[in-house]
């Protein structure tokens, strides 16, 4: 696939070095897939992550890099975001991004894909939910465990139509489980204070409050790279550590990240070939 712009694969952007080294192999991955070079950009953070920490090669962020883009003459971009629903970041943040490069370059053509979860958040693309269940499959065979409840947990959102897309998401690998496993609840691992943002409650913290078993928990992991919140030593693992150490649940199980699953890469190239 030939593509005579510039594609960006932007994240949220962390200041963990693993998110950005994640970020920088699944580009290459989807560069190798669709024929085309994709970079790895961060909206924020990244750029303060030690370049020694990543390799020699520091990362960049997307106000900096479309600037030395444009600079270059450069003036046909795509925005591919690794982002599951349709976070303000994405709505907000990135287009007044794109607005200050078009104040350099009123020429500028700049299409934002889809995020994973597509343009319908009450139907999101179903392969996220297979994403999971193939998860939760893989780890219930390998511990042997006998119909767990099972916690969708992502990281909480001000923004409803985020909140909607991991609700479908759950009925939806609920659907692909069936009776492999007793329930599935859809939680959150932090919110904001306010009955205005009460719509992300359970909290995971909080799971045994609705959950129907407590002796096994997979907790399936809705994020996409490792970080501060996510993978090893992030803040969904302690909250996992604490409901085991507090005797909530008898075993906690939690699944790998969705960057981790091929299928991803296929609903990049998805999104990026409707751009292109």
């Amino acid at each position: 696939m030939k593509s005579p712009t510039t594609v960006f694969l932007i994240d949220n952007g962390s200041l963990r070095p693993q998110a950005t080294l994640a970020l920088r192999a699944l580009a290459g991955q989807l560069s190798t897939r669709a024929g085309c070079l994709v970079e790895p950009v961060s909206l924020l953070h990244s750029h303060k992550v030690d370049a020694s920490a990543l390799g020699g090669e520091p990362a960049t962020i997307v106000r900096r890099r479309l600037r030395e883009c444009v600079e270059a003459g450069e003036r046909s971009f795509i925005m591919l975001p690794l982002f599951l629903g349709p976070s303000s970041a994405i709505h907000d943040y990135l287009p007044e991004l794109v607005e200050e490069a078009r104040q350099m370059a009123p020429d500028l053509s700049v299409r934002i894909a889809d995020p994973l979860a597509g343009a319908d958040v009450r139907q999101p693309d179903t392969r996220l939910a297979q994403m999971l269940a193939d998860h939760v499959r893989a780890l219930v065979a390998r511990h042997e465990i006998q119909r767990p409840t099972v916690a969708l947990v992502d990281h909480g959102t001000p923004v409803e139509p985020v909140n909607v897309v991991r609700n479908a998401v759950a009925g939806q690998l609920s659907t692909l489980l069936g009776g492999e496993v007793l329930e599935v609840i859809a939680s959150s691992m932090e919110r904001r204070e306010g009955s205005e943002y009460a719509f992300n409650e359970p909290l995971l913290e909080r799971i045994d409050t609705v959950a129907k078993n407590r002796h096994d928990c997979v907790v399936a992991m809705f994020f996409l790279l490792p970080g501060r919140h996510a993978g090893e030593g992030g803040d969904v693992v302690e909250i996992c550590d604490g409901l085991r150490d507090q005797g909530i649940f008898e075993n906690v199980y939690i699944t790998p990240l969705l960057g981790e699953h091929s299928l991803l890469l296929e609903v990049l190239e998805d999104r990026l070939r409707v751009c292109l």
